[in-house]
């Protein structure tokens, strides 16, 4: 049997309006979802699931609120769902210690395929997934389009600046997944029931017995702040030469930028 690991996040809903309070980001009456990415790694899971014998785990990092995630990609078809509470890690943590995490999460179930959304659209870093398997000492490949397994290698497909990429990596392999893969599925009235029935485990980071040393995060967040509005255009008017003054007037004495 084919064991697939699922890494994902629960993000903001693309829809809502970020608010910031106290160099804090705002969550009360927010919208969460699944991050947008990681659908695509849950979909593609369940897709291999049902062309061949596979069992598929999701787990996330994230606080109690999280399990709302984890329950929808058990009712897309996920088998399996493990939350590792961030709230008893002690502190905000980046990818550098969250990748500590997820590696000592996936080394407590057997994997021959791990998949990861290519980036959140929170943090934006698309850095735990190779982090992660740099960690576990697997090849990885990012960005993916296309995933087929055969004879124990994943031959894939990959964005590369507007082209595309074909490689060939022996399982077990970590696969970070693009747009383009797949069409998330909705949870049916029959998943969402089944979902209520499926294992969803709830862990500590304690319980992961990662060396404290490794789950200190190597960045510190000075400041958060929403970027300023933007100033409306200028269309300038005149002749060429008279556009020319006005634009080197506008760089030099108002924007100050040469």
């Amino acid at each position: 049997m084919l064991n697939i690991l699922v890494f994902m996040k629960q993000t903001f809903s693309s829809e809502e309006i970020v608010r910031i309070d106290n160099n804090q980001i705002v969550e009360s009456d927010v919208q969460f979802v699944i991050n947008p990415y990681d659908e695509f790694a849950v979909e593609e899971a369940v897709l291999i699931k049902e062309r061949e014998d596979a069992e598929v785990t999701v787990v996330t990092f994230g606080p109690q609120r999280s399990e709302t995630a984890l329950r929808t990609a058990l009712a897309m078809g996920a088998d399996k769902a493990v939350l590792i509470d961030s709230d008893t890690a002690g502190a905000e943590l980046d990818e550098y210690a969250v990748s500590h995490i997820l590696a000592a999460a996936a080394r407590k179930f057997p994997f021959d395929l791990i998949l990861c959304g290519n980036s959140t659209i929170d943090g934006g870093s698309a850095q735990t997934g190779p982090r992660l398997a740099e960690l576990l000492d697997i090849p990885h490949v990012m960005a993916v389009t296309k995933v087929e397994l055969l004879d124990g290698k994943a031959i894939v497909e990959r964005d590369v600046e507007g082209d595309t990429e074909k490689i060939e990596a022996a399982l077990p392999v970590l696969l970070t997944t693009q747009q383009g893969l797949n069409e998330p599925r909705y949870p049916t009235t029959a998943g969402n029931l089944k979902a209520k029935r499926k294992p969803l485990d709830i862990l500590s980071v304690a319980d992961l017995a990662v060396d404290a040393e490794l789950i200190k995060s190597k960045t510190e967040r000075i400041e958060l702040a929403l970027p300023k509005p933007k100033k409306a255009g200028q269309i300038l008017s005149g002749t060429l030469n008279e556009q020319v003054k006005q634009l080197a007037h506008l760089l030099v004495d108002v924007e100050n930028v040469i």
